[in-house]
């Protein structure tokens, strides 16, 4: 192989090897040269290039793994819809709920099993009193999903609910899969509280380590934190949501009217 040059050190390396997994010439879940050849090839050492990898490795490029080498990571994510996931057309005329619709707009199967839940009454923290209109320390009830993709953790989704609204119904129901047929905004629509509108809040931050150990992070990978507001018709909050997404895992799509 022809020896190429670089002419200083890790980071102009790491530029180098970045426009290449962005143009293509690595193609996502292959592996780049090993070490020693990527050093022959530049005219490096091996720790130059192992310090170059590194930099890819926090960038959410590449992920070492051992006894295979450094993959480049898969790409495109999901497609995770905005407004058009939430369409009554698939929850309350259909049996599709949203992290179903994100499949499907991305053209992948889905399978009821592919959301497990924890249920448990717990006491209000001020974040969800505040959500619900109640007094921190209320008992509410935390419904606490975990949603994979072929096996692959993708994000979790925690709401919360007032006791009354949800008290004996498939919400508060710990069997994996969505709430029955039509998920939970079809499980609050029959009890009176049809979804009308919603509020959804979407930052960026590093993760947690018990967040990095759930969704099995690569080192380096930045989570999507979502806070989701649903409203019934009369203005009264009925489900508060919390979300945690693997940044990598997702693009974010919202399709709306622009307002006057």
């Amino acid at each position: 192989m022809k020896e190429r040059r670089v002419s200083t050190g890790y980071r102009e390396l790491a530029a180098i090897l970045r426009d290449a997994i962005q143009r293509g010439d690595y193609a996502p879940d292959t592996t780049l040269p090993k070490q020693q050849v990527l050093a022959a090839e530049f005219g490096v050492n091996v720790n130059t290039v192992r310090k170059a990898i590194g930099v890819l490795d926090a960038e959410g490029l590449v992920t070492p793994i051992r006894r295979r080498g450094t993959v480049v990571r898969a790409r495109p994510p999901l497609q995770r819809l905005g407004t058009d996931r939430y369409a009554k057309s698939k929850w309350k005329h259909g049996d599709v709920v949203a992290f179903a619709a994100d499949r499907e707009a991305s053209g992948r199967d889905w399978k009821p099993a592919d959301q497990t839940q924890t249920v448990a009454r717990v006491e209000a923290d001020p974040e969800v009193a505040e959500a619900l209109g109640v007094a921190a320390g209320s008992p509410v009830y935390e419904r606490a999903r975990l949603v994979t993709d072929a096996g692959q953790p993708t994000h979790t989704l925690t709401s919360y609910y007032r006791p009354a609204d949800v008290e004996g119904t498939r919400l508060v129901d710990p069997a994996p899969g969505p709430a029955g047929r039509g998920g939970g905004f079809q499980v609050l629509t029959a009890q009176g509280l049809e979804p009308d509108t919603m509020t959804e809040t979407v930052h960026a931050r590093m993760p947690t380590p018990d967040e990095v150990d759930r969704l099995r992070l690569p080192a380096g990978e930045p989570v999507m934190i979502l806070r989701r507001l649903t409203f019934a018709s009369d203005g009264r909050v009925v489900e508060f949501a919390r979300g945690v997404h693997a940044a990598s895992r997702f693009s974010w799509t919202y399709t709306f009217k622009i307002p006057d």
